[in-house]
């Protein structure tokens, strides 16, 4: 590429009547991040504390970081440890209730508690309560069908150390003194349920991706660039990667030549990857969904409760689309969301553009886009009856959460952006999986992350996942091995298999991060429920095929 460069320009130069030229050569660093969201900059400091001395530099198309999914508006549910999250853990054929898929997610998270209690102890994280509160995350059922699931499901998961302290009751009056504002006005008639876990927590990602981005422009050798988009991805001789980009503000071209590139921007993923070139990337494709909250900052209202209680989705939702009402903390103030009510637009991202759908199909894609389609006809008729909802079903919807509720006291919020994957599959010709995946090319040079939901909870353990697959000697070394270990105490291992360890890393997570004192921990005997000895690796799919 150097070559065709310096020749074009020497040609122009001597018609020119100019003897000599020199070509301007792009910047070089050993790592590019496309995306200023929590996932890159989890990644980014994830390398910082291992390898200070490697380039970096951040290419983000707004104007600061964090203004996409991290933003704290952009989405809610957050501190997602499948402590309430049905759709985690599926019946299967027999009725058994499954709970592989959340042991694993409910892992995933305490490695991201330990991460950020390192940096808040390294000072990179500033005051805990700024990003992270207390939060009680509870399950709230009604009727016979359901009552029961969640029966099974709290007995199920009492096989897993990382599930104790979570009570369960069919009693209104405990259920009033743990959301109070859910049962005033309530039916006494109506058959409820509901599972409690006090050491829940709410966590606001956009603030910890803020704060992890300002300690990297404190090193010396991070560079930020904002309100730049990239426009093309091209692969060097060397093997390296160069990455053109322009500056919305004021037109300007830049390109930068990376060892290694990691694209974590969102909804925006799908399209760079495309823009490499790898053929690992033919075999996606992407569905958008968005979603609206009704929110109350009323502080009579939100002061009344604290819990992220979820419910049943409906048939046919995306498990994103689990309805909950929601505490949330956001720049400082204690709020409630209720939804999500599902959105449909063509775009990928907030800020994004409605050709975002049509300019992702390729030839490659079209069959497995074409295939789910036909197959997730559910999905497409629970979207159109989401988009039909009236201000008075959303209000309704509310009620049956908060019974005694006042129109005037919310208003409807759009939220961000959510992109499923759709990945080729040889039998089905299509799957729509939800959760998170990383593409790389074959060498390891350049990754992206493509998905969502629990995403951003998870972003540290999937960010060392990243690691330990692009950077896998380094991984090995003993110096990598001891950072590793010395910022995540339970790396290589599963707290799961340890009531001990549980008990251990929770008592010191919750007391840098100035959370809730976790429960007392049980001697578990042997799991008995057979879908409790299961290897997480292998989660079951549910069967709408909305693999996780």
């Amino acid at each position: 590429m150097f070559k065709k460069v310096n020749t074009a320009l020497l040609g122009l130069a001597l018609s020119m009547g100019i003897t000599s030229v020199h070509a301007e050569e792009a910047k070089k660093v050993d790592v590019l991040l496309i995306g200023g969201g929590i996932m890159s900059a989890t990644l980014g400091v994830w390398l910082n504390e291992l390898q200070p001395d490697w380039s970096m530099e951040m290419v983000e198309r707004l104007d600061g970081v964090a203004e996409e999914s991290s933003n704290g508006w952009n989405n809610a549910g957050t501190g997602h440890s499948a402590l309430a999250e049905l759709n985690y853990t599926p019946e299967d054929k027999n009725g058994n209730v499954e709970i592989p898929k959340a042991v694993e997610i409910n892992e995933a998270f305490q490695i991201s508690r330990q991460f950020w209690s390192w940096q808040v102890q390294q000072g990179v994280l500033k005051n805990p309560r700024s990003f992270i509160n207390s939060t009680p995350h509870m399950s709230f059922v009604w009727g016979d069908d359901n009552i029961k699931f969640l029966k099974k499901r709290y007995e199920a998961l009492q096989a897993s150390p990382l599930f104790a302290g979570m009570q369960y009751s069919e009693d209104p009056a405990q259920i009033a003194k743990w959301v109070p504002l859910m049962m005033e006005g309530r039916d006494p008639n109506q058959k409820i349920a509901a599972t409690w876990t006090p050491i829940g927590t709410d966590v606001n990602f956009g603030e910890i991706t803020r704060q992890f981005v300002a300690h990297l422009q404190t090193t010396p050798n991070f560079d930020l660039k904002l309100s730049s988009e990239v426009q093309d991805i091209t692969r060097n001789a060397d093997g390296s990667w160069r990455v053109s980009y322009k500056n919305l503000k004021d037109g300007t071209k830049t390109e930068t030549d990376a060892k290694f590139v990691f694209i974590g921007a969102g909804g925006g993923a799908l399209h760079l990857l495309q823009k490499s070139g790898i053929p690992e990337a033919k075999d996606y494709a992407a569905f958008p969904v968005g979603g609206s909250f009704l929110v109350t900052d009323n502080t009579a209202i939100a002061e009344q409760h604290l819990a992220k209680a979820y419910g049943k989705a409906s048939v046919g939702a995306p498990p994103m689309s689990v309805p909950h009402l929601d505490t949330r903390v956001l720049d400082g103030k204690r709020v409630i969301l209720f939804g999500p009510f599902a959105t449909f637009s063509t775009k990928f991202l907030k800020e994004g553009s409605y050709l975002d759908l049509l300019t992702s199909t390729t030839t490659h894609n079209i069959w497995p886009m074409t295939r789910v389609g036909v197959r997730e006809y559910p999905l497409v008729e629970y979207l159109a009856g989401q988009l039909m909802l009236s201000d008075d079903d959303r209000y309704n919807a509310l009620k049956e959460y908060f019974p005694n509720a006042k129109k005037e006291d919310w208003r409807l919020w759009q939220a961000g952006q959510r992109v499923q994957i759709i990945k080729r599959d040889e039998e089905l010709g299509g799957v729509l999986k939800l959760g998170t995946e990383v593409v790389s090319s074959a060498d390891n040079s350049i990754a992206g992350l493509l998905g969502a939901s629990p995403g951003a909870s998870t972003a540290a353990p999937i960010m060392l996942t990243v690691l330990q697959k692009i950077f896998k000697d380094k991984v090995a070394t003993p110096e990598w091995q001891a950072k590793l270990h010395q910022i995540v105490p339970s790396y290589g291992t599963k707290l799961n298999d340890s009531p001990e360890a549980v008990a251990k890393e929770w008592a010191y997570t919750a007391g840098v991060l100035q959370l809730t004192p976790p429960p007392a921990i049980p001697q578990l005997t042997a799991p008995k429920p057979a879908e409790a000895a299961k290897p997480a690796a292998e989660p079951s799919k549910p069967a709408s095929d909305l693999a996780l």
